[in-house]
């Protein structure tokens, strides 16, 4: 049986679904909105067993061979925002998640992430020094809570850019005269400065061995949100040099990522650079663009566990 875990409406989650519903897997999908009365039995010893149940659904631990990961964050869904910290049914769903969290570590089944794994991404830092030493170029950066060392580090690469240190989206964007006031804000809050590498932005989602990359073609300083400022952003499939194509699968392999979403840069010089690597990866944003079976190879990779 292959577990999928998470929100129904969840693009990637739902993608891969159906792409697994399509070649007749055995599949079963627990929807988070069940929280209120599901319930986890495990146990942990010489194996790891116990029972999920859900919706009238009771599912064996130990028949699960494979499991897709993308819960939603349990203290934001509706139900136990609404009932507040302070309530049964908030420290019921705050236990069910810790269990699920603990069961999907342990567990001998495939899991498309342990979270021990994808936890490299709390820190963008670290995860850097990890693709350091996969071999993998980064622009210069500095992550401070000095003004004065901002601006220094400005002065030096002339354009920067800033964005969180933490696994928290934020909006990447250049450091302008404009923020010369709120800088000094910084001084709460560590934020990570880098070196402006102008060039094409590509997006390489690594699924076992399988390699899918995706150049991007924006005027936005973070294309993501290139709409919100009336820019324009083109994704369209591309293949990328054999080396280059190992290094990323060797990177997603050595953080310990089934699935992963390398976001690289390639300067006007040809050098390429490497922002991060997301664990988690929302691909049906560039599957739809480009036509790429990501979800069929999520699909599989999980079927042939």
């Amino acid at each position: 049986m292959i577990l999928l875990w998470g929100l129904p409406r969840d693009g990637p989650l739902r993608a891969v679904y159906s792409a697994l519903k399509s070649r007749n897997a055995p599949v079963c999908l627990f929807d988070q909105h069940s929280i209120a009365s599901a319930t986890l039995d495990l146990n942990v010893g010489a194996t790891v067993h116990g029972t999920l149940q859900w919706d009238g659904n009771a599912l064996a631990l130990e028949a699960v061979t494979a499991i897709y990961a993308r819960p939603y964050d349990v203290r934001r869904l509706p139900m136990l925002s609404e009932a507040g910290p302070l309530s049964p049914l908030w420290h019921h769903g705050m236990a069910l998640d810790d269990g699920m969290q603990a069961w999907v570590e342990v567990t001998p089944a495939l899991v498309v992430n342990r979270p021990s794994m994808m936890a490299s991404n709390s820190s963008k830092p670290y995860q850097a020094e990890l693709i350091r030493a996969a071999g993998l170029d980064l622009p210069d950066t500095l992550v401070t809570t000095d003004a004065k060392a901002a601006m220094a580090f400005h002065e030096y690469h002339g354009s920067v850019i800033y964005k969180s240190t933490s696994g928290v989206r934020s909006i990447v964007s250049r450091l302008g005269p404009e923020h010369k006031e709120r800088l000094m804000d910084i001084g709460n809050c560590p934020t990570q400065f880098q070196q402006y590498i102008p060039g094409a932005d590509y997006r390489v989602h690594v699924v076992g061995d399988r390699v899918f990359a995706a150049q991007i073609v924006s005027d936005a300083d973070d294309y993501r949100y290139a709409g919100r400022s009336g820019g324009r952003t083109e994704i369209r499939a591309c293949t990328l040099e054999p080396e280059l194509s190992e290094r990323c699968r060797r990177l997603a392999a050595e953080l310990g990522l089934f699935f992963a979403g390398v976001d690289l840069r390639r300067s006007p010089e040809g050098r390429w650079y490497c922002f991060e690597v997301n664990p988690s990866p929302g691909f049906t944003f560039y599957q739809e663009a480009t036509g790429q079976k990501i979800a069929e190879s999520v699909a599989s990779l999980l079927a042939d566990a």
